[in-house]
């Protein structure tokens, strides 16, 4: 079930595209807070050529505003703080909190800023805008899937959304790395970004 369904119009000569919007769905419109405590931004990356690094950043808040009539008109706003980055291993979550990578003494936080939203088809979204890490500003897409809304049993009206992007780190300036001896190198510039939102509506 997506946001807009099309028919055509044969009262008239030429077929005529309707948009004709689901109420169900435009009863969402409004404005929403995530909930860090059900939500997940996370990260994965190759190491060392042959396996994966998984990380998640436990310190992050946002808005969105969802417009359930004309999905173009959703806006997003996400902040993370850096220093809640968590992969597993204390000594690495240090060397990416220095600065080799984040330098979050300076650059404590991670922010993305959405310019535009658009349909895919059926559940399927992409929000676009500016993702800004340390001192670089660069435009993202993500794509997200529509996961159903529902009211929680603390009478929570919430939805969830889970999606994703991939960016190359070096384009925000980090660029750290070492060669390996049989070659390659021991981080990939290469990053899949992960997004399991849960998100609270706001009272009017």
């Amino acid at each position: 079930m997506g946001l807009f369904n099309r028919k055509t119009d044969a009262a008239t000569d030429t077929a005529t595209a309707v948009r004709t919007v689901d109420p169900a769905l435009a009863a969402l419109t409004g404005t929403y807070t995530i909930d860090p405590a059900h939500s997940s931004i996370g990260f994965t990356v190759r190491h060392a050529m042959v396996t994966n690094v998984r990380g998640t950043f436990g310190d992050h808040e946002g808005t969105l505003h969802l417009d359930g009539e004309d999905p173009s008109r959703s806006t997003a706003a996400i902040e993370v703080g850096i220093s809640g980055i968590d992969t597993g291993i204390a000594d690495r979550d240090a060397h990416l909190r220095s600065g080799d990578f984040f330098d979050v003494e300076r650059f404590p936080v991670m922010s993305f800023r959405s310019s535009s939203a658009e349909q895919l088809g059926g559940e399927k979204y992409r929000i676009t805008g500016d993702l800004t890490i340390k001192d670089v500003t660069r435009p993202l897409s993500i794509d997200l899937e529509f996961n159903g809304a529902a009211t929680d049993v603390y009478g929570n009206q919430r939805v969830g959304f889970e999606g994703g992007a991939e960016i190359l780190r070096s384009d925000w300036g980090l660029t750290w790395n070492a060669a390996l001896e049989a070659g390659g190198v021991m981080v990939s510039d290469k990053v899949k970004l992960h997004f399991d939102i849960s998100a609270i509506r706001q009272a009017a």
